[in-house]
């Protein structure tokens, strides 16, 4: 008896190993399912006036699109967003949906994970946070950009790709839409210890650690990323501020003028636009 338990404990361990292996050298194309991504339907979002950069990376080149503030508010440099998207999506998605940014006189830089889309390279933790140094450089060197005013915007894994930058470059908030805590969090899902994370993104510590403005923003119902992470993710910031949706992941925002609203609140309030439009 004693026997025939201990041979099914053996066993079981060992097809727990073989597990754990198969989720180790699987985990990325899980947390990155860019071969799942259809292609988008129209270059460049459909919008003209985008300029094309390309970055230059340790994983090759990445693309990124830069769109212009509007200049009927001021000739001056103006502030500027860095956005990065959830992981299934492309940069192609967002220009029509953010083209409010520009509108309100900010400038918008789209910058694409390597291994997405055009983009050489593979994704990983150190590739992605490669990629939006250089994107913020390219960025904060432009004429037309304040480097003083860079909000870093990111939605679901872009949250991580944009706290990852907080350790490298400054900036003046850090809007979280749908962001996870760290993806060691998600470990219980797949009955996996947490040492075998090959990209941790520890976004939470990036939050503890972040002295400027921090806008949360998250769906109630996300099953994806649940709201516990977004309740999280304010308590640890030091001056955060959290906006809950009734919606879920994929759906959030799900009133497009109630979250610009809340963006123009949060940019006027910490002195990024001198006016507030209300529409």
């Amino acid at each position: 008896m004693m026997n025939a338990l201990l041979k099914i404990l053996f066993w079981t361990l060992v097809c727990y190993a073989a597990y754990c292996v198969f989720l180790f050298f699987m985990q990325r194309q899980i947390l990155f399912p860019r071969s799942l991504i259809p292609s988008p339907p129209q270059p460049q979002g459909g919008l003209s006036g985008i300029e094309e950069i390309w970055l230059d990376t340790p994983a090759g080149k990445v693309e990124a699109w830069f769109l212009p503030p509007d200049r009927k508010h001021s000739s001056r440099p103006a502030p500027a967003v860095i956005f990065g998207h959830g992981n299934g999506e492309l940069i192609d998605y967002w220009p029509q949906s953010f083209k409010r940014f520009t509108e309100i006189g900010i400038g918008l830089l789209l910058v694409e994970y390597p291994g997405y889309g055009r983009s050489a390279g593979s994704p990983s933790q150190k590739s992605i946070t490669d990629a939006f140094i250089a994107a913020y450089d390219v960025l904060a060197a432009r004429k037309d950009t304040d480097s003083a005013r860079i909000i870093f915007f990111g939605r679901s894994l872009g949250g991580a790709a944009v706290c990852a930058l907080t350790a490298h470059r400054p900036s003046a908030a850090l809007v979280l839409m749908s962001a996870f805590t760290r993806v060691r969090a998600f470990t219980s899902r797949y009955l996996a210890p947490g040492f075998l994370v090959r990209d941790p993104f520890d976004n939470l510590a990036a939050v503890q650690n972040y002295q400027t403005p921090v806008l949360i923003m998250h769906g109630r119902n996300d099953t994806i990323i649940p709201y516990s992470h977004g309740q999280a993710l304010y308590r640890a910031s030091r001056r955060g501020k959290l906006v809950t949706y009734h919606a879920g992941h994929n759906d959030c925002p799900p009133d497009w003028s109630i979250f610009w609203q809340d963006i123009e609140i949060f940019l006027h309030d910490i002195g990024i636009i001198s006016a507030f439009s209300g529409s």
